[in-house]
């Protein structure tokens, strides 16, 4: 006669359905990140660093400058460095805006690309600024020999 043998629970690793959430990065002028297969974010608040994970509660959350990073399951830690923005979660879907990203590189390189980025950005303000600053001493000029005609 054969012993009765009780089956075994199945592992919980087994029994656990894997779960993603999707991932859209907004920016003012176009979409810089539609991704899926998303197991967790990280995002840096006012408050601290928070983690998110698929199953989390639906929550908004204010981001600040500084880096992001998200995990997904084909290509592995993505790494972006953002300037201040939105962040907000409900169910699977995950939505961001922010004012601009950079990414595309390792987090070693993510650095300069900033630096380089940052130093565009202040040589084109201060064009604009030299521009302005032409207009103006030109109306003020225009207008000041329209009062005295």
């Amino acid at each position: 006669m054969k012993p009765i043998t009780r089956p075994r629970p199945a592992d919980k690793k087994n029994k656990m359905e894997t779960t993603f959430m999707e991932l859209k990065i907004l920016l003012p002028f176009r979409v810089f990140a539609d991704t899926n297969h998303v197991s967790s974010i990280v995002m840096e608040t006012s408050e601290g660093s928070y983690g998110l994970l698929p199953d989390r509660l639906d929550c908004v959350a204010a981001l600040i400058p500084g880096i992001f990073t998200y995990v997904t399951a084909t290509d592995g830690p993505h790494y972006l460095a953002i300037e201040a923005g939105l962040l907000v979660k409900a169910g699977r879907q995950v939505l961001v805006s922010v004012r601009n990203a950079i990414g595309g590189v390792d987090l070693g390189q993510l650095a300069e690309t900033v630096k380089k980025e940052l130093a565009k950005k202040k040589a084109a303000t201060g064009k604009v600024r030299s521009v302005m600053e032409k207009l103006e001493s030109g109306f003020v000029y225009s207008f000041d020999k329209f009062l005295k005609e």
